[in-house]
């Protein structure tokens, strides 16, 4: 499949991504027929602003080919992490390429790495997460929403993944992650609405050798528990940050040239020679003219390894349990 790794033609069955305008962007599937809700089979056409679109017709063109639709025309590239989040199905609030790309940079991920994810929600991460470590790699994912967790799992498979995904359904802040996942992870992360619950159990799944943990929560309350329980179990490097992306608007002005008769004139105290006012047009960026919202705070931790791990603890074991509580 075209999410694992990159290919000249599109074959039956492949997601492409039809690139319309940079505000029209989306996902289909190379397929002649489809199953519609009353179970019957049809022809696959999905409907554009700029017409309609035979998806069977796709089925061996080269990516990148410009396509012809009846009231103009579109591109079909392959499915990349970061096209996937922005066409993607949603099942739940998903992360957004600016702080995928900070988890993978802190989370120290490399392909080999073995990762675990909680919870797996649309499979935004996940499928940036499964690019960062595969081929060597595998990514470990739980949802204690059942549904979610079968969606998740034939997407992966649709997407030609499966070999390095492992799709759990599980209620990771009761029951962990599992004895398997023992001393096995270079690195955690939590999207949890209890995140704090769950540390204890990434504490015991991170290898001896140590790792990093990251926890997205989008109130600072969430991020106080888990900055307290990762103190009390000896995590170390705490850093709480939000990344906010802002993007520039690149024009064309045109500004005034500083005209150096004048300059002269003023020096030499004389009477300057009248002439147009020259301009000189340039390319500039331009700020927004308002601010990006808030996402969520992306916490980090590291777990040293474990003959250097210390048991003393700057808070007093029950003030922290206290103030967890």
């Amino acid at each position: 499949m075209s999410f694992d790794g990159y290919k000249d033609e599109i074959n039956e069955g492949d997601t492409v991504i039809l690139y319309l305008t940079i505000t029209q962007v989306y996902s289909i599937k190379a397929q002649p027929k489809i199953v519609n809700k009353k179970g019957n089979e049809v022809e696959n056409v999905f409907q554009t602003p700029y017409g309609a679109l035979k998806c069977g017709e796709l089925i061996g063109k080269s990516y990148g080919t410009k396509i012809s639709l009846s009231k103009g025309w579109g591109y079909v590239l392959q499915p990349t992490p970061e096209l996937w989040t922005i066409t993607l199905p949603h099942r739940t609030q998903i992360i957004y390429t600016p702080d995928i790309s900070m988890i993978i940079l802190q989370l120290e991920l490399c392909p080999g790495s073995m990762v675990i994810e909680s919870g797996t929600g649309s499979g935004s991460l996940s499928h940036a997460l499964i690019r960062a470590v595969k081929p060597h790699g595998h990514v470990y994912t739980f949802d204690f929403h059942e549904v979610r967790a079968k969606t998740a799992t034939e997407e992966f498979k649709d997407h030609g993944l499966a070999s390095y995904v492992t799709v759990g359904h599980r209620d990771v802040c009761e029951d962990g992650f599992g004895e398997h996942m023992t001393g096995k992870a270079d690195a955690v992360f939590l999207d949890l609405p209890h995140p704090w619950l769950a540390i204890p159990h990434a504490l015991t799944s991170i290898k001896t050798t140590g790792g990093r943990l990251c926890s997205f929560s989008p109130c600072i309350e969430q991020v106080q528990k888990s900055c307290l329980m990762l103190l009390k179990l000896g995590f170390q490097d705490i850093q709480t940050l939000e990344v906010l992306q802002t993007q520039y608007s690149v024009q064309q002005r045109s500004i005034p040239v500083i005209n150096l008769d004048f300059v002269k004139a003023e020096k030499d105290g004389s009477e300057p020679e009248k002439k147009e006012r020259e301009m000189m047009k340039t390319v500039t960026g331009l700020p927004p003219a308002s601010s990006p919202g808030h996402t969520g705070y992306l916490t980090f931790a590291t777990l040293p390894p474990v003959w250097c791990r210390s048991l003393q603890i700057s808070l007093n074991e029950e003030d922290i349990l206290t103030s967890v509580d």
